[in-house]
């Protein structure tokens, strides 16, 4: 997979920014087919940054009511990637 097809978007939530804060823990929404080394190759690539761990976890899709039409958000897939000490990755620096 490219490094661009596997990382969707940068995760930002309380528990992310506190994990980045303490444990150098960085946290991607990832496509659901991508493995944990094609997780890590993208992280290097992109960010030019040395991944020492990577975490993966599944979350089903949400059942969302409109009316009498029950739908369904997509499944996805989470990762947290912890970096070796002294690698940053500089767009969480703004946040």
């Amino acid at each position: 997979m490219e490094p661009y097809d596997v990382i969707k978007k940068v995760l930002l939530t309380e528990k992310s920014t506190m994990a980045k804060e303490a444990m150098n823990k960085y946290t991607f929404a990832v496509d659901r087919r991508a493995n944990k080394i094609d997780i890590a190759r993208a992280v290097e690539v992109l960010f030019k940054v040395k991944v020492i761990d990577v975490h993966t976890m599944n979350f089903e899709g949400k059942k969302k009511r409109i009316g009498r039409i029950i739908g369904r958000r997509p499944n996805w897939k989470k990762a947290v990637v912890t970096l070796a000490e002294g690698s940053r990755i500089e767009i969480y620096e703004g946040v």
